[in-house]
């Protein structure tokens, strides 16, 4: 029932904007709706204060790096507090043989620039193309995914460490576990006394290998948005009730 729900949880790219774009009018008006009635929670695969900029300095709360990092609205500053930011350890050494053995069992050791690019987090990425592949070239490669999803066990297989996610247009986004953004979730909700029964999470990339995935996975209520354009017609039912 709408009416016990308190806290409303949003993915940001392909959900809320047009990816790597700016929030636009129509969006930011329908946040600003969702706000009077409930709390706004952000919870992204990005850093707080690239997601908060991306956003156009709305005011919201942030949940970054899937959970590693967490910043709050400063209504005074009118600006980002970063309130935690989780660094942790990563051996390249090991992580370099790791992707170098996938790549070779795949049949994909052909790349331009650095075969792995890291994160000041600890997380990882592995692009299929390299780091240095043209922007054309990186999305011509898998525009659908299929690709990658046919070789997602495969790479869960080879860092069953880690979190996979089939990130940007070429390329697999690797966190510690238990990071993600259900685990990200269930902690914020703990430490603010909110229940994942009075939660409802929007977000669009809830597939095989998707960052939303695991929250869609689970007990939290979740409204799937394929289009940002969409959001309105999706959440409308949220906030226009008598």
């Amino acid at each position: 029932m709408i009416d016990k729900i308190r806290l409303i949880a949003l993915d940001l790219d392909g959900t809320l904007t047009q990816h790597k774009s700016k929030l636009d009018h129509e969006n930011k008006a329908v946040l600003q709706e969702l706000g009077k009635r409930y709390k706004l929670l952000m919870v992204g695969a990005g850093q707080c204060m690239r997601i908060f900029n991306q956003m156009n300095q709305f005011p919201i709360d942030i949940i970054g790096n899937y959970g590693l990092q967490y910043g709050e609205y400063n209504e005074k500053t009118k600006s980002l507090d970063i309130i935690e930011n989780i660094t942790l350890p990563i051996d390249k050494v090991v992580i370099q043989t790791r992707i170098a053995d996938l790549r070779k069992s795949l049949g994909l050791t052909e790349f331009v620039g650095d075969s792995v690019e890291y994160h000041p987090s600890g997380c990882f990425t592995f692009p299929i193309l390299g780091t240095k592949a043209s922007l054309e070239e990186k999305l011509a490669y898998d525009p659908t995914r299929e690709k990658r999803r046919r070789i997602y066990n495969e790479v869960t297989s080879a860092f069953d460490d880690y979190m996979v996610f089939i990130g940007g247009t070429s390329s697999f986004d690797m966190t510690p576990k238990p990071y993600n953004k259900y685990y990200a979730l269930s902690k914020y909700c703990i430490e603010n006394k909110y229940s994942h029964s009075e939660l409802i999470y929007i977000g669009d990339d809830y597939g095989l290998g998707g960052n939303d995935e695991s929250v869609y996975q689970s007990d939290i209520e979740f409204i799937c948005v394929d289009d940002y354009k969409e959001l309105y017609q999706k959440v409308k039912h949220l906030y226009e009730v008598e």
